[in-house]
């Protein structure tokens, strides 16, 4: 067995005190019942393609809506692909199964919600809400359908408004005279001086909030439903107007009007759900929902949904944060590309994945908010993992590691020692079939 520097031994001694095995699902149990007692749980991922960090999150999240009365799913994806999932779990979409219901999620990576996890999750909440009499739904927060969004907008009002449809034609139509790739917007308005769109994505959100008790006057509770659904995506325009013109202004900038967008998502879903008091459940990437200012992000000028949250709800938010050592995830090379099976390298020097290896314990979780000696340690400043939908391996420190203080970061968290890669939809049969190769990184 390879010999543990002494201040990694004593430290994984003392983390090992403290964790809490996991090696079947009740083992979540006592941290159901305390993460139960928050309005908002936020369940982070280290990677966007590892099976364990879905899986888990899905059972913590079945937990919590069949035991523990949360009715709300938030997720980091966009508004109206998610949408036709939540017609789907609470009976009015005719898709025949959660496969067929997912089929919107097209745009690059598809395998974040195309996966075979989503498709268990989104089967078995649709059967759970015709059992049950107060629903649960399922949402998106992210800001990346800017056109799927207009159309939306527009065919809702085509149904709903003929002549309102009109204006909002009128008024989208200032995008036709860019790119249909919205980054391509951005670059025009900012860098070659194009009169931007601001002012007709403001101007239609505003007309549509100026109707609203008119649409919902109709047909009760689903009218209401379907109002909701367009606002948000006349909402979402607008915001997504204003971040593919930050794009060019700088990193901070744009994330921070994404994690905005994101927390101003989940307001309105408060607001809308059972007037503010529902109990809601977020997925999301750690670096999303992990407390930004436990980070360097804070040190650049960013924040996050994770920040806000918490900022708003103060000990009525619970943030679970997820990491591995080693093991395997699906992520592509560059934007667009294919997905593949990733082999992950072991986890850096002087990172909280190191220390948690030397504990020698395959699967735990720890209680952050515990006045230990385990939770003394880890608020000393170690290196943090974050997978994306990239991994760039030759590049590890530079391109997927960030300096954090974990328990200012998270309530909890939950480490596998081993993961594997997520399997998506469209290549789930490849990979039971072991005929996926896996990208191993130059020197493993």
């Amino acid at each position: 067995m390879k010999t543990i520097p002494g201040s990694i031994e004593q430290g994984a001694a003392i983390v090992r005190s403290a964790a809490r095995h996991i090696s079947n699902p009740n083992d979540y149990d006592s941290l159901v019942d305390i993460a139960a007692s928050a309005q908002c749980v936020l369940i982070g991922e280290a990677s966007h393609g590892t099976h364990e960090f879905y899986a888990t999150r899905a059972d913590l999240t079945r937990s919590l809506v069949a035991e523990k009365g949360f009715r709300a799913i938030a997720l980091e994806a966009d508004w109206p692909d998610t949408f036709r999932v939540h017609r789907f779990v609470t009976g009015r979409e005719q898709a025949k199964n959660a496969e067929e219901a997912l089929r919107d999620f097209r745009r690059f990576p598809a395998w974040m919600w195309r996966n075979t996890v989503m498709v268990e999750f989104v089967a078995w909440l649709r059967e759970w809400n015709a059992r049950n009499q107060n629903a649960a739904g399922i949402y998106g927060m992210d800001l990346y359908s800017m056109h799927r969004s207009i159309e939306s907008v527009l065919e809702y009002l085509d149904k709903n408004d003929p002549s309102a449809a009109r204006r909002a034609r009128d008024r989208y139509a200032c995008f036709e005279h860019f790119s249909v790739e919205p980054q391509l917007y951005g670059q025009a308005t900012v860098i070659r001086g194009k009169e931007p769109c601001e002012d007709e994505v403001t101007e239609q959100l505003v007309e549509m909030r100026r109707k609203y008790r008119e649409f919902i006057s109709r047909d009760g509770h689903i009218a209401e439903e379907e109002f909701f659904s367009a606002e948000q995506n006349a909402r979402l325009v607008m915001n997504a107007e204003r971040y593919y013109r930050a794009m060019f202004h700088g990193r901070d900038e744009s994330w921070n009007l994404r994690d905005s967008h994101m927390f101003e998502t989940l307001n309105e879903l408060f607001a809308h759900l059972d007037s503010g008091s529902a109990k809601i459940v977020v997925w999301a990437h750690n670096s999303h929902l992990g407390d930004a200012r436990a980070t360097e992000m804070s040190a650049r000028g960013e924040l996050n949904v994770g920040q806000l949250v918490r900022e708003r709800f103060g000990r009525r938010a619970y943030a679970i944060g997820f990491s591995t050592y080693s093991g395997t995830v699906t992520a592509a090379s560059d934007w667009g590309g294919p997905a593949e099976r990733k082999r992950v390298r072991a986890g850096l020097r002087g990172s909280y994945e190191e220390l948690f290896h030397a504990t020698g314990i395959p699967a735990f979780w720890l209680s952050l908010g515990e006045q230990n000696e385990s939770t003394t340690l880890l608020m000393n400043e170690r290196l943090q993992r974050a997978i994306g939908v990239i991994y760039r391996p030759e590049t590890e420190r530079f391109s997927h590691y960030f300096e954090s203080r974990l328990p200012e970061q998270f309530d909890a968290i939950i480490h596998f020692d081993q993961t594997r890669a997520l399997e998506p939809l469209e290549r789930a049969s490849e990979w039971e079939r072991g005929e996926l190769p896996e990208t191993y990184p130059s020197g493993v």
